[in-house]
C-alpha cells in the first residue's frame, strides 16, 4: 500500500509545470488585454473621431480639434479621444493644452502607448529632453525598441525643441534665438 500514497516530492513533479504553463497563460492573457488601444464605443463619437482625422488630413486643424472636443462630450474620458485632441493641439503648437489632455489619457489608461509617446514629443518639442527620455524607457520597457511609438518618441528626442519653444526660451532669457537653416 505505501506505492500508493503520493508524497510531497511527487506531487510537485507532477502539478508544477501545469501550474507554471496555466500562471504563464494568465499573465500573458491580462498583458495583451491591458495593452490594447481603447476603442471609441459611441458611434456619434467614432463618426466625430472620423471627422477630425479627415480635418487633419486636410490640415484644417481647427476644425479637428473641433470634432475631437465634440466627441470628447459625446464619450467623456475615452483615452482614444483625449490622445487625438492632444495630437492635434500639438501640431497646431499649443504644447501646454496637448501635455494636459495626454495626462488626463495617461490617467484613464496608464499603459496606453500613444499617449506615453504623444507626451513625452510635446516634452521634446518644449525642450523637457530628460522628461522625455523617461516616456522613451517606459515605451521600450511596454513594447520594446521596434514599436512605432518608440520610433516616434526617439526621432523626436533626436530633433530636439521646435522653433516656437526656442523662440519662447529665449524671451524669457532675453537672448536672442539662434537662426535656422531652412
Amino acid at each position: 500500500m505505501s506505492g500508493t500514497q503520493t508524497s510531497a516530492k511527487d506531487f510537485l513533479m507532477r502539478y508544477t509545470p501545469a501550474a507554471v504553463a496555466l500562471s504563464l497563460l494568465a499573465a500573458l492573457t491580462s498583458s495583451i488585454g491591458y495593452s490594447q488601444a481603447s476603442q471609441v464605443s459611441d458611434p456619434r463619437a467614432s463618426a466625430l473621431m472620423a471627422q477630425g482625422s479627415a480635418a487633419v488630413s486636410a490640415g484644417d486643424l481647427d476644425a479637428a480639434i473641433g470634432a475631437y472636443e465634440a466627441a470628447l462630450t459625446v464619450e467623456p474620458g475615452s483615452a482614444a479621444v483625449l490622445v487625438a485632441l492632444a495630437d492635434a493641439e500639438r501640431r497646431q503648437g499649443l504644447t501646454g493644452k496637448s501635455l494636459h489632455y495626454y495626462r488626463v489619457a495617461l490617467e484613464a489608461d496608464p499603459r496606453n502607448l500613444s499617449a506615453i509617446a504623444g507626451e513625452g514629443v510635446a516634452l521634446a518639442e518644449k525642450g523637457a529632453l530628460d522628461k522625455a527620455g523617461r516616456n522613451l524607457a517606459r515605451l521600450e520597457t511596454l513594447c520594446g525598441k521596434q514599436c512605432p511609438q518608440t520610433a516616434e518618441l526617439s526621432g523626436a528626442i533626436a530633433r530636439g525643441p521646435t522653433e516656437i519653444a526656442k523662440s519662447a526660451k529665449a524671451e524669457v532669457t532675453g537672448a536672442k534665438p539662434e537662426p535656422s537653416e531652412n
